[in-house]
């Protein structure tokens, strides 16, 4: 679309939560309330899609017409989503892109979740002009991750699918473990140690960016990580999937 573009809506697909907004293009800022709700359970192609549309309606007359961005927590190549952790299988070589399109009769945008918290960061936050290697990590039901190089994505880094202990590391140190496990946040920090060093050790990041839910909490975890590199709270925290899905419409 065209570079003229000013406005767009952005809607978040999370493992737990659908949120989304319309977001104001030139500076990447809500300029609506971010709508919230919870993702039905099973996360079923045909209840998402019912739940995006109650969540359109939610943000009201000043969304209609404008384009509409999508993330989703799983692999997304040419519009469709090739993996499922946290969501139905159902999504497994799924073709989203027509699905949606389809549903909302009209184009929109589809993208990884993560991903999309790192195009917000490129265009808008804290990796905007920042040379070298980012590592933004959105830490929640899963970890999700975008690999940012020299100002360029380098799409899908499922950085959360390390195999630590035989299983995925986001198991192990996601946010929907501290709770799962009931750890306090000094236990959690110990296991988010043992993630960020294993990062630091398989890629030499020059910054580490933190987003997802608890990244509105840093105070509570982030003194009991150290790592080589600058590590820091995203600058759009858990708005940035909704900020960077609705940037692509530029």
């Amino acid at each position: 679309m065209a570079n003229s573009v000013e406005r767009a809506v952005g809607i978040d697909i999370g493992g737990t939560g659908m949120k989304a907004g319309i977001v104001d293009l030139v500076n990447g800022e809500l300029v609506s309330e971010r709508v919230r709700i919870p993702t039905p359970e099973g996360a079923k192609p045909k209840a998402v899609l019912a739940t995006v549309k109650e969540l359109l309606e939610l943000l009201g007359p000043d969304a209609a017409g404008l384009p509409v961005g999508i993330c989703f927590p799983t692999i997304v190549k040419n519009g469709k989503t090739l993996s499922a952790a946290n969501v139905s299988k159902k999504w497994i070589d799924f073709d989203a892109d027509a699905f949606f399109e389809e549903g909302l009769g009209q184009p929109i945008h589809f993208v990884n979740d993560a991903d999309a918290a790192g195009l917000a960061e490129l265009r808008y936050g804290g990796a905007k002009e920042q040379p070298g290697l980012t590592i933004l990590t959105t830490l929640g039901t899963g970890i999700g991750s975008a690999v940012l190089f020299n100002g360029e994505l380098v799409p899908n880094a499922e950085l959360g699918h390390l195999q630590w202990n035989g299983e995925s590391i986001e198991k192990y140190a996601a946010t929907s473990a501290r709770e799962r496990l009931q750890l306090s946040w000094e236990d959690w920090g110990g296991r988010l140690q043992e993630f960020y060093d294993h990062l630091e050790f398989l890629f030499s990041p020059d910054l580490i960016l933190i987003g997802g839910g608890v990244s509105k909490n840093p105070e509570k975890f982030l003194p009991f990580i150290k790592t080589r590199a600058e590590i820091r709270i995203a600058t759009h925290a858990n708005n940035a999937g909704i900020i960077g899905a609705a940037s692509l419409a530029l």
